[in-house]
């Protein structure tokens, strides 16, 4: 996804980022406003670079006086020090390199016996729910769907009426043309339904979760016979993640990793942000699931005010989809099913050795507390940034009001960042992690936040310090945590009816072996 810069403007980023590390030990106030004043210099270079995707302005007569009069000279040095962590020193160089990948690349193209889609015998309407990954994930499953009833697909409508209230259409937040073409010789799919069906009947229909093909065989395509639409009432989880015919898996990979391609415009910024944090090095994308609906809907309020917690319980309440209600905070944290809070975060980056000048890139609405509960990751990682402070308010105005929009900026930073953290396992981590494991295994960190939070506990009553016995521990955890190849799991062994599909790995999390294999041939990238 990044672009490529080239000439003049590599060596003034060169130069900043020596500079910055300059001026590391000056504290962290001095280092996040470098941090700032950083981007803010490599944005009005960008307006210059040749880039095909001119988002910036060209630069005020402003901003070069500033640079001319009180930039430090270092900016002008064409061989400044690159500022990447701990990236140079050899022995910490471990932090940065990904999981051996065994050579498995993609392998999606469908079997010799495929063939493009038969005369349809319907139309299949598709009301996605939740937020954007949990949509895309939907969508992949129902352009499978199609492929199984023979129906030409409409255009999926994105969910409007859940938490975010985003008004977004699909040619919003994906590219509608090449979604179409791309899966042209797999489904026929047509924008709208024909003026002479959309005042027609419709069988409406839950589909039963995680259902495989002989369900749709054999209980929704007999519905054609009395009806020429069929309405999917919800998208998720409906296909199951294992035991498909190998042409279905491969389908739903193409879809999700492929053909759901976000619009041009959200292409170009996630773009642009993808170069402005690897203006500073080596980065990583922490994706810290720390706001409002998420700590609602868990119920885990450590950390938290009473008049938080409150607000908070008082939301999950009023929120009827959300069925659970009265959740025990404490018991939830100590099963590790809450996200690990700012300063757990913080606390977890620096006992795994990364220090204090690593890049952080939030991955992140708006942080439930605002800077209130970011103090102590912001003092622990000065160069703390996130779309809002690597973007211009101009730059982010045409997505602002749209969650999935916004949440698809993030996708990109953080499926293109050097090192990928979630601090819960929600529908956003699991999709990264996906695409980064299909994108050849790049590293993604998971936390054992069960193991964590015992740790902290004991940090926080005194019986542990940090330091090295505390990092020892924690690097060991995660040592096999770092999106290495392997199998995708299966349901968790006891478990029974719904909870033991709810248990397995997600397919999209984690698409080995159907849609990757193992290759002894250089030359291949992809099959």
């Amino acid at each position: 996804m990044a672009l490529r810069r080239k000439g003049r403007s590599a060596g003034r980023r060169a130069a900043v980022r020596w500079w910055l590390l300059s001026l590391l030990g000056a504290g962290a106030a001095v280092t996040a406003a470098a941090a700032l004043l950083t981007v803010a210099l490599h944005v009005s270079a960008s307006a210059t670079s040749g880039s095909p995707y001119r988002l910036a302005k060209p630069r005020e007569a402003e901003e070069l006086r500033w640079e001319q009069e009180f930039a430090p000279p270092q900016l002008a040095s064409p061989h400044a020090r690159k500022l990447d962590g701990a990236a140079e020193d050899a022995p910490e160089k471990r932090l940065w390199l990904p999981a051996p990948s065994r050579r498995f690349v993609p392998c999606v193209s469908p079997s010799l016996e495929y063939r493009r889609p038969e005369a349809s015998r319907g139309y299949l309407l598709v009301h996605t729910n939740g937020g954007l990954n949990q949509m895309r994930a939907g969508i992949s499953d129902m352009v499978a769907v199609a492929r199984i009833l023979k129906a030409t697909l409409i255009i999926p409508e994105l969910d409007k009426k859940s938490f975010w209230l985003d008004k977004s259409n699909f040619s919003d937040v994906f590219d509608e043309e090449h979604f179409i073409r791309y899966l042209a010789n797999d489904v026929i799919i047509e924008k709208k339904l024909p003026k002479e069906l959309v005042k027609a009947p419709k069988s409406v229909r839950y589909f039963k979760s995680w259902s495989g093909v002989d369900y749709y065989q054999d209980e929704i395509s007999p519905l054609w016979e009395h009806r020429q639409v069929i309405r999917a009432a919800k998208s998720d989880s409906r296909l199951a993640n294992n035991f498909l015919p190998p042409d279905i898996q491969k389908l739903r990979c193409r879809t999700f990793f492929q053909a759901l391609r976000f619009a041009p415009p959200i292409e170009a910024l996630g773009n642009l942000l993808v170069e402005r944090m690897k203006a500073f090095g080596p980065y990583i994308a922490l994706h810290l699931r720390y706001e409002k609906d998420m700590l609602a809907f868990s119920g885990c309020t450590y950390g938290l005010s009473e008049t938080e917690s409150e607000e908070l319980a008082m939301i999950r309440g009023n929120t009827t989809y959300w069925k659970v209600k009265d959740i025990d905070p404490l018991e939830q944290r100590s099963h590790g099913h809450c996200p690990l809070t700012p300063k757990e975060v913080g606390m977890f980056l620096s006992a795994l050795g990364y220090p204090s000048s690593t890049p952080v890139y939030i991955a992140a609405g708006e942080i439930y507390g605002g800077e209130s509960h970011m103090v102590d990751l912001q003092s622990r990682f000065p160069i703390l940034m996130n779309k809002e402070k690597l973007a211009s308010a101009e730059e982010l105005r045409p997505f602002s009001q749209y969650a999935s929009q916004m949440a698809a900026l993030d996708y990109i930073v953080s499926v293109e960042s050097d090192v990928f953290i979630p601090s819960y396992s929600g529908n956003m981590a699991r999709a990264v992690a996906g695409h980064r494991r299909f994108h050849g295994h790049r590293k993604t960190i998971s936390p054992d936040r069960k193991a964590l939070v015992h740790l902290f506990d004991k940090v926080d009553s005194g019986l542990l310090d940090e330091g090295k016995k505390l990092s020892q521990k924690i690097i060991e955890m995660h040592q096999k945590r770092q999106g290495s190849p392997r199998k995708r799991k299966g349901p968790v062994s006891g478990t029974r009816g719904s909870d033991r599909f709810r248990s397995e790995e997600a397919f999209y999390e984690n698409p080995l072996p159907d849609c990757l294999c193992q290759s002894n041939d250089d030359s291949i990238v992809s099959i």
